[in-house]
């Protein structure tokens, strides 16, 4: 289960991690009486990423601007939801940022510190920036101080970051989770560091042993969505009445996706993020199992007509995921009436990242469908496609 970012700063807070002073808005005239002193930052809580890309971050001067900010943000959905709180919080110059996360790694079985000295980058398209430490034994501060020489600290820096890491390691331990982030973490001129933004993810199976914890998930259930894409698959959104759809394992990479998608001349009709295959956000699918009714349901769409599918750093092989792909367009061929008549089945291109990319590439290519490891090729082959009047 994933918190909003006020609620995980709460928790920060509590652990003596460095936050803003913020305050909770519920509607736009709770600003009238807003707490904090202006200039301040208004944030769309939702738990998805590419908040500001999409317009769901904004700075304000003045009550005024603040209202009307406020009211365009409760109205915006990214990808797919729609906040029903924001966060108002001081605004903050930082000097550099840097990223932590203690996360579950679920290869290694271990609890795993992650560092970067560059903030605010996407983990999931950019694993390369990631120092890494394995937590093998009993936590020890010897951890976090290896982290932070890791990521390239010096001085005081060395010693200010160990201990918000140790603190994010307590919070793990003491909460049950799964993933604990801070991206960025700021560093003011003065160095004064800041966690600007936060990121929490409960284990589902932990829920039940904290009960404030499930009393959030009561709530969180209580408004919850029911549509099936974005409760068992991810999340999605319907963009406009284009022919394209994008699916791809995490929020910024599919954003990133729909604007290359855009500006080549091409509309999307839906974006679908499937999380990815590294525990940092679990999600109640498995990942290739994920990826397979995630195909199934962008093909029920008689409007798509190409899909362009985008998947970097996740634990799944391009082997792997070739192989859900292929046994995919493999089971439409042989089963046309499975997915309500063959019209629903969309042409398909195919972005991987990966060390098997030659398996995945004569995998895919037994299938007819097209590979291609650089994106901006894929989105041109995918316009292309688009362009060309499908076979119904």
């Amino acid at each position: 289960m994933d918190l909003l970012e006020y609620q995980a700063k709460e928790w920060f807070r509590e652990m003596g991690i460095p936050v803003l002073p913020s305050q909770r808005i519920d509607r736009p005239s709770d600003l009238k009486g807003l707490k904090i002193p202006y200039p301040v930052v208004l944030k769309s809580q939702v738990r998805t990423g590419g908040r500001g890309r999409a317009g769901g971050v904004k700075f304000v001067e003045n009550t005024i601007d603040a209202i009307a900010a406020a009211q365009t943000i409760f109205h915006l959905s990214i990808l797919g939801e729609l906040p029903e709180v924001l966060l108002a919080e001081t605004k903050y110059d930082a000097d550099r940022e840097f990223y932590l996360a203690v996360v579950l790694d679920a290869a290694a079985r271990r609890p795993l510190l992650l560092g970067s000295f560059q903030g605010g980058i996407d983990v999931e398209s950019a694993p390369e920036l990631l120092q890494q430490v394995v937590v093998e034994q009993e936590f020890s501060p010897f951890y976090a101080r290896r982290l932070s020489l890791k990521m390239g600290l010096q001085g005081t820096l060395i010693q200010s970051v160990s201990s918000i890491v140790e603190k994010m390691y307590q919070l793990f331990v003491q909460k049950d989770l799964d993933l604990v982030e801070i991206n960025p973490l700021g560093v003011s001129s003065s160095g004064k560091l800041m966690a600007l933004d936060g990121k929490v993810t409960v284990n589902d199976r932990a829920i039940a042993r904290h009960p404030d914890i499930a009393l959030m998930a009561e709530k969180k259930a209580s408004r919850a969505n029911s549509r099936y894409p974005a409760g068992m698959l991810g999340t999605w959104e319907e963009v406009a009445a284009g022919n394209v759809g994008i699916l791809g394992n995490g929020a910024g990479l599919v954003m990133t996706t729909l604007d290359l998608v855009t500006d080549a001349g091409s509309k999307a009709a839906t974006c679908l993020n499937l999380g990815h295959g590294r525990n940092l956000n679990p999600l109640p699918l498995a990942f290739g199992d994920r990826l397979k009714q995630g195909l199934e349901f962008l093909s029920q769409n008689k409007s798509i007509q190409v899909v362009l599918i985008n998947i970097v750093g996740s634990i799944f092989t391009p082997g792997e995921i070739a192989e859900v792909i292929a046994n995919f367009v493999q089971h439409q061929e042989e089963h046309p009436s499975v997915s309500k008549m063959r019209h629903a089945y969309p042409r398909l291109v195919v972005r991987l990242a990966g060390t098997d990319l030659e398996l995945a590439k004569e995998r895919l290519a037994a299938v007819q469908v097209l590979l291609v490891e650089n994106l901006d090729e894929a989105v041109e082959q995918t316009v292309r496609l688009a362009k060309v009047p499908a076979k119904r």
